[in-house]
């Protein structure tokens, strides 16, 4: 504090020289020795002024000094002398409680015990009376649970064997139906033992024409009978123009009529791989080999195509195998001329395939000739689909509504079996109303229940 005192005067002093100094420029030049003299004399005023007021400050000093020891001194002593007293109060204060805690102790203590003995008489015949209750009541509700569940279990049960009786009569049909279509595999396998017996020699069957065109006719109608309907083919079918075909078949438009044909050329089909004969020979077997096959595709294509009674197309059905792939393997040729003239060569795998095709087609057409119907028994099918979803949601309801109840029972079991503890712990509570709680559960579970 003091050196700011001093701060404050050394400014002012120096503002003060300033300013006089400020003021003495201001004075004529003539003056100047007066100014001298003036700053002189005010230099020795001021250099006694500070050392009046350095000696004024240092006795400030002392007597600040002294009067904040007296004062510390003084401020110390009054505050032992409060810290004694206050001390003193507590130990009093505290000796008084402790009187009466002690007091107050004993005395609830005793209502306590009091209380508790009474307490404990009148909960006794609570308890007593409340669980008779409770037990009557647990004992018809878990009656009333079981009898519904044995309902209910019974509606399963005899649902279940419902489903289990249908399966098995679905189970016994099939059964049925394998061993009937074992025994027809029997039969055909026992008379294929006998047909073995008695084949002959394929190459002395086809060494005649007729022979070769029976069996390829034969083989025509096997294969066609195996895949179409009856009513789809025609063998040996008369056209409007009188030519006869091995086999119709007889296509939804916009193919129409297909006339199917059998050719079987065989002789010069030989001699092309016959050893024996000279390469000339078999040049000349090959060329007369295909001369063969572009003869029958003009005959198939002149009689079979007939406009506005058949397909724009026939098929020329050629029973060997072999010859069929020497056919697309080498005279690529004669396969482009039969399609030019629109003619199909075929072999019994391929035809296989056409003839499926057929089908697959002729099915296509009935199924949509039957389509009202198919939509109407759909339309029966979801309806009784719908019927099943509402019965499988009442069962699934029934069985989490039997499940809710049998969690609520077990609930109430464990709360009474708590209470009992509680008891034989001597844990009473001052409401003795929770035993009615439980009492009230179970009557809310028989509510929902019922």
């Amino acid at each position: 504090m003091i050196q700011i005192i001093i701060l404050v005067l050394a400014v002012a002093i120096l503002l003060l020289l300033l300013w006089q100094t400020f003021r003495n420029n201001q004075l004529d030049k003539n003056s100047l020795h007066l100014q001298q003299v003036v700053l002189q004399q005010l230099e020795e005023k001021h250099r006694a002024m500070l050392l009046d007021f350095n000696d004024g400050l240092n006795k400030l000093g002392d007597r600040l000094s002294a009067s904040s020891n007296e004062t510390s001194e003084r401020l110390r002593s009054s505050v032992a002398t409060e810290l004694q007293a206050t001390r003193d109060a507590m130990q009093a204060l505290q000796l008084a409680q402790n009187n009466s805690l002690s007091l107050t102790r004993e005395t609830v203590l005793d209502k306590l015990h009091t209380t508790l003995s009474e307490q404990g008489k009148s909960q006794q015949a609570l308890i007593n009376d409340t669980m008779l209750k409770a037990t009557t009541t647990l004992t018809q509700s878990i009656e009333g649970l079981t009898k519904a569940v044995d309902g209910r279990l019974e509606q399963i049960g005899g649902k279940v064997s419902e489903r289990l009786d249908e399966g098995f009569k679905k189970t016994n049909q099939t059964f049925i139906d394998v061993m009937a279509r074992l025994a027809t595999i029997d039969e055909a396998q026992k008379k294929i033992d006998g047909l073995t017996t008695n084949v002959v020699s394929l190459q002395e069957l086809l060494g005649d024409k007729r022979s070769r065109g029976a069996f390829g006719e034969v083989q025509l109608e096997a294969l066609v009978r195996n895949v179409l309907p009856v009513n789809s083919f025609a063998m040996q079918h008369t056209f409007e123009n009188g030519t006869r075909a091995d086999c119709a078949l007889f296509l939804p438009e916009p193919t129409g009529t297909v006339a199917v044909d059998s050719k079987f050329p065989l002789e010069n089909y030989h001699r092309m791989f016959d050893s024996k004969l000279s390469d000339a020979e078999q040049l000349l077997a090959e060329k007369q080999f295909k001369l063969d096959v572009k003869k029958h595709v003009d005959d198939i294509a002149n009689k079979y195509i007939i406009s506005n009674v058949t397909s724009d197309g026939a098929v020329m059905f050629i029973p060997a195998e072999a010859v069929f792939a020497e056919l697309h393997a080498y005279h690529n040729d004669v396969i482009e001329y039969a399609m030019n003239k629109r003619v199909w060569v075929v072999s019994p795998t391929t035809l296989m395939a056409v003839l499926n095709t057929a089908r697959a087609v002729l099915k296509d057409v009935e199924t949509r000739k039957q389509v009202h119907v198919i939509k109407e028994e759909l339309g029966k099918l979801s309806k009784d689909f719908g019927r099943f979803d509402q019965r499988m949601k009442k069962l699934a309801d029934n069985i989490r509504q039997a499940h809710e109840n049998a969690q609520e029972v077990h609930i109430s079991s464990q709360k009474i079996s708590s209470r009992f503890a509680q008891i034989e712990r001597v844990e009473l509570a001052d409401k003795p109303l929770d035993v009615l709680d439980i009492i009230d559960d179970v009557e809310l579970a028989n509510d929902k229940e019922g």
